[in-house]
C-alpha cells in the first residue's frame, strides 16, 4: 500500500457532480488552449498552497457539516482543482477582453487572494483557542529555502542546460518537494508528528535505524531523497520541457503540486494546532 490513510471518499451525490464539473473545466481549458510558461506554473503556486489550507481547516473543524465532506482528502484537491481551473478560464477571456494585461497575473492574483484570506482565517483561530506556534513553521521554511538555494546551484553549475530549460517551474519542484522533506523530519523528529503515508514512513524508519539518527534525528535521509528526487525528475523533463514545453511544464507543475500541497498544510498544521 502506497496511499495515505485517512483518505475519505465523500457521497456519491457530491462526488460525482464534483467530477462532472472538473470534467467540464478541464474539456474547456483543452478546447481553449491557454499558453504554458514558467510564469503560468508560478502563478499556480499560490492554488496549490490554497488546497493545503482548505484541508487544514477541515482537520480544524471550520467548516458546516454538511460541506465537511468536499475538504477531506482527496475530495479537496478536487475542489481546488475546480476553483483554480475557472480562474484561468475567466483569465483567459479577461485577457482576450483586454481587460487584463497578461492571464498568469490574474491567476495569480486571484490564488494568492484566496490563500491569503483563508490562511489568516485558519491564524486567527488558532490565536483565539491559543494554539498558535509559529517557531518551528518558520524555521522548516528557512532551512527548505537554504536547501532548495545550494541545491539549484549545483544543478546550475553542473548541469546548465537543465536549469536553463526548466527555468522558474524546475526550481519550483525542487522547493516544493524539498519544503515537503523539511516539514516532515521536523515534524517526525522535533514536534512527534506521525506520518501516514507508508513509504515515507519506511524512509524515515530507516533513517532512524542509522547510528547518525542519536545526532541528527531520522528525517534527514527522507529529506536528502527528496531533494534527489525533485532533482532527479527535473533532469529527467529537460529534453520534454525543451520539445513541448506546453506539456512538459504542465507535467512539471502537477509534480510541482504534490510537493508543495503536502509541504504547506505542514507547515499551517503545525503553526494552527
Amino acid at each position: 500500500m502506497v496511499l495515505p490513510e485517512g483518505f475519505v471518499v465523500p457521497p456519491w451525490y457530491m462526488v460525482v457532480p464534483a467530477a462532472v464539473i472538473l470534467g467540464g473545466v478541464i474539456a474547456l481549458l483543452w478546447a481553449i488552449e491557454p499558453p504554458v510558461t514558467d510564469r503560468t506554473v508560478l502563478a499556480f503556486a499560490p492554488w496549490m498552497m490554497f488546497g493545503a489550507t482548505l484541508h487544514v481547516l477541515y482537520k480544524m473543524g471550520a467548516f458546516p457539516s454538511t460541506i465537511e465532506p468536499l475538504f477531506t482528502a482527496p475530495m479537496v484537491y478536487v475542489v481546488t482543482a475546480i476553483i483554480a481551473g475557472l480562474a484561468w478560464v475567466v483569465g483567459v477571456f479577461l485577457h482576450v477582453g483586454g481587460l487584463q494585461p497578461t492571464i498568469p497575473r490574474f491567476v495569480g492574483v486571484a490564488g494568492t487572494a484566496f490563500f491569503t484570506v483563508f490562511t489568516m482565517f485558519a491564524l486567527f483561530r488558532s490565536i483565539q483557542t491559543g494554539t498558535f506556534d509559529p517557531f518551528w513553521p518558520v524555521i522548516t521554511v528557512v532551512i527548505a529555502g537554504i536547501v532548495t538555494a545550494l541545491a539549484w546551484l549545483v544543478l546550475s553549475l553542473w548541469f546548465t542546460d537543465v536549469a536553463a530549460t526548466t527555468g522558474t517551474t524546475g526550481a519550483l519542484v525542487v522547493f516544493a518537494h524539498t519544503l515537503d522533506g523539511v516539514t516532515t523530519a521536523v515534524g517526525y523528529d522535533v514536534l512527534g508528528a506521525g506520518e501516514n503515508v507508508p513509504l515515507s514512513l519506511l524512509l524515515l524508519e530507516a533513517g532512524e535505524a542509522l547510528p547518525t539518527a542519536e545526532y541528527v534525528g531520522a528525517g534527514w535521509l527522507f529529506v536528502l531523497v527528496k531533494v534527489a528526487l525533485a532533482l532527479v525528475i527535473v533532469g529527467l523533463f529537460r529534453e520534454y520541457v525543451a520539445d513541448r514545453p506546453q506539456q512538459g511544464r504542465t507535467v512539471l507543475a502537477l509534480v510541482a503540486a504534490v510537493g508543495l500541497g503536502p509541504a504547506v498544510h505542514n507547515v499551517l498544521l503545525f503553526t494552527v494546532m
